[in-house]
Parts: C-alpha cells; structure tokens; sequence
C-alpha cells in the first residue's frame, strides 16, 4: 500500500514537473442572470426581485498545461448588487427600492482541453466565500440574514490565449436557491431560482 501510495506520489510530481505552468492576472464583468420574482407568504410585506447589477472580479490564474489538457485554478475577488422592490402595508413602505452588495472570493477550479492551439474549453467547480455584505433590507422590521460562509456552484466556457493575453466567456450556475439568507419574523425564505450569472474578462500572463 505505501509503495503504490509512493509511486502515484512520484507520477505526479513528474507530470508536474513536465508540464508547462504560467501564471497571471484576470479581471472582468459579471452580469447576474435573475428573473422577476416575488416571495411567498408573506402575510402584508412583499418582496420582489428588481434588477441583478453588472458586478466587477479580479484575480489570480494559475494555468497548468498537460499537453493538449490543462488544470486551471483562480483566486477571484468579486462583488456584485441586487434591487428589491419592497411593500409592507404595516409599516407604511409602499414599492419601494432596496438594495443588497456582496463581496465574495471565487475560487475555481476548471479542468479544460486545448484545441487548435489558441482555443480551449474548460468547465469545473468554483466555491464562493462571502467577504462581506451590506443590505438596506435590514431597515424592514422583523427582517434578519442567516448567509451562508460558503457555497458551491459550477462554471463552463471557453477561452483564448493569444500569447501572453487570455480572454475568456463562461456561464456560471450554482447550487443553491438566491435569496436563502432571508428570514423574516423567524421563519426562512428563499426564491424558487437559483442564481446564474455571464462573466466575461481579459487577463495577462507573466
């Protein structure tokens, strides 16, 4: 067991060693993809979704080439806003606009294969740390936020290395339902979609 754990060591150390690593900096827009919608059971207070603003994220790459096969890890900070559209008849608030920012480290990690050269196609895992956040939803009484630490979701694209330049177009889904981190008065809300979003940047190899 410990020569075939030693041996699978050493292979990879060596395929390591032969592939041809670079490294540089990405930085883009996202545009988050979320469609009209409002939570339910709500008794007199109604919350819908407004607009999903265009979001900015930079980084680090690291691009590992196999041949015609590539691993490419990234450390991305991100940040993006969502509009909410707010009524409570009990308090007085009559549609009025609420906003959310979130400050997120992405960290993909995307398996791809390089055809012609220049063109490649990638697809993989990415994990989303929250940073930060700020919402004017706290303003509504009985409204609290239970965000999650971190998430998972899943990107696909392709890109192009021109040189030491790399542009890149991917679409990005993620596993959970927007909106989880909604309580009001106690009990959980969430929006029937889960959150999706096209990210497009331009990055420089070293």
């Amino acid at each position: 067991m410990k020569k075939s754990i030693l041996v699978v060591f050493c292979s990879l150390c060596c395929l390591l060693l032969s592939a041809q690593v670079k490294v540089g900096l990405r930085l883009g827009v996202a545009t988050t993809s979320l469609n009209e919608e409002n939570l339910k059971n709500l008794n007199e207070l109604d919350v819908s979704l407004k607009d999903a603003k265009y979001g900015v994220n930079g980084g680090l790459v690291l691009q590992i080439n196999l041949g015609n096969f590539m691993i490419q890890p990234e450390v991305l900070f991100n940040s993006s806003q969502v509009d909410y559209n707010v009524s409570d008849v009990g308090n007085g608030i009559v549609d009025s606009l609420f906003k959310e920012k979130f400050q997120n480290l992405d960290i993909p990690v995307l398996l791809g294969y390089r055809l012609g050269g220049f063109l490649r196609l990638h697809a993989g895992p990415v994990g989303h740390v929250l940073i930060n956040n700020s919402s004017e939803l706290v303003d509504i009484p009985g409204y609290k936020e239970k965000f999650q630490s971190f998430t998972w979701g899943w990107q696909a694209g392709f890109g192009l290395d021109i040189g030491k330049l790399m542009i890149d177009l991917r679409y990005e889904g993620n596993f959970n339902n927007y909106g989880d981190h909604f309580e009001f008065f106690g009990d959980q809300y969430e929006f029937d979609q889960s959150p999706a979003r096209f990210l497009v940047s331009i990055g420089y190899f070293f």
